[in-house]
């Protein structure tokens, strides 16, 4: 209920503030795991991927964020769940396949932390998508967050990872992150 109203309100802010616009809502699946996967260029950018979702969306968020008092509580209510930056939280990525694995959606930040949009892609949004199962939609936040100047995001097209499902060759990870990352750059790009 909370994840609710907070969306509500995000939207009317979001449209009014930075004239907010979304296309391709339509290539989200209602139901299913689903594992949005976007580029990174500021703090806002969680609410700005999930706000037009009609399906909440599941994000990890820097473990020290949960020991700030009301805010830590805030964000877990929302669906947020902490991760160990700095190398590999075996807990978040198994929190976030189990999170898919039950039908749900995770925004995901393939570059780990904010970029201009150049940076290569960490594996772990590869390693949880193709030990979920879930379906990949690039997502593209295009504009900056500056009051009354126009932003747009844009949900792609579902990523076919099919060919790398079965593909054990040690690179499998490198190659699907390359593929997510390509596909968000070229809709950065397209504008």
């Amino acid at each position: 209920m909370l994840y609710g109203i907070c969306r509500s309100l995000l939207r009317i802010i979001y449209a009014f503030l930075f004239r907010f616009e979304a296309s391709g809502l339509e290539n989200i699946p209602s139901s299913g795991p689903v594992v949005l996967c976007s580029n990174h260029l500021s703090l806002l950018d969680p609410t700005t991927v999930g706000t037009k979702v009609d399906r909440k969306v599941h994000y990890m968020a820097k473990a020290e964020l949960f020991n700030v008092p009301l805010f830590g509580p805030f964000i877990r209510s929302l669906g947020a769940f902490p991760v160990k930056r700095g190398g590999v939280s075996k807990e978040a990525i198994r929190t976030a396949i189990n999170l898919l694995k039950e039908g749900k959606v995770m925004g995901i930040f393939p570059e780990g932390s904010r970029s201009a949009g150049d940076s290569a892609g960490k594996k772990g949004a590869a390693m949880i998508a193709l030990r979920s199962g879930a379906t990949v939609i690039p997502v593209a936040i295009i504009g900056k967050y500056k009051i009354f100047s126009k932003m747009r995001i844009k949900y792609g097209k579902p990523i076919d990872l099919s060919d790398f499902i079965q593909d054990s060759s040690s690179d499998v990870l490198e190659r699907v992150t390359e593929t997510i990352m390509a596909n968000i750059r070229r809709m950065v790009k397209e504008g």
